[in-house]
């Protein structure tokens, strides 16, 4: 256990290493999330009215690589970057991602994910931690826990479990949340 334990702080001691990647050409970092969601500065034909508000829901269904990040999750991060970098105030982005399929992974604890993915660490953990602590709702199909064998103890401390991702989908956009096409 002693050595289970030694090898899993020692990945969790590589992880930055391997979560952050160097920027893209022509990308750079953000204003919110700095290690990640890059972003490219850009002149926009199409303005955002001033006052405007984002609601918007990012949908999650493939799993990261393991050991990586899932990047459809870092799309999250992007969004809100290049939008507080125009301009956007961070309390005018609401965005929420709802996970189902193989994406369900992504959002287990390290001791659960590495027993699943032959000791591998899950990179996106750090990713998912600082989304929370900036107001992201990470909402994970109840129907995809089953099916996988999930708990709620399996899942990390910011993920809420909703009915179902139709059901997730469905109660967002009736609270004017939009579907971000991916």
């Amino acid at each position: 256990m002693l050595k289970m334990f030694a090898a899993v702080v020692a990945a969790l001691l590589l992880l930055p290493v391997q979560a952050v990647a160097e920027p893209r050409a022509g990308f750079h970092a953000g204003p919110v999330f700095p290690t990640f969601g890059d972003i490219a500065t850009v002149e926009s034909e199409l303005p955002i009215p001033e006052g405007t508000v984002f609601r918007v829901i990012f949908n999650v269904t493939d799993k990261a690589t393991p050991g990586q990040f899932n990047r459809a999750i870092d799309s999250a991060a992007r969004f809100i970057n290049m939008h507080v970098e125009a301009g956007i105030p961070l309390a005018d982005i609401h965005v929420a991602v709802v996970v189902h399929g193989g994406a369900a992974a992504d959002l287990l604890t390290q001791e659960v994910y590495a027993a699943r993915n032959d000791g591998a660490v899950n990179g996106s953990a750090p990713t998912i931690a600082a989304l929370a602590t900036h107001g992201v709702d990470i909402w994970l199909c109840g129907q995809t826990a089953v099916a996988y064998r999930m708990t709620k103890a399996d899942l990390l401390p910011e993920v809420k479990l909703s009915l179902s991702a139709m059901t997730a989908f469905a109660l967002l956009q009736q609270q004017g949340y939009t579907l971000n096409p991916g």
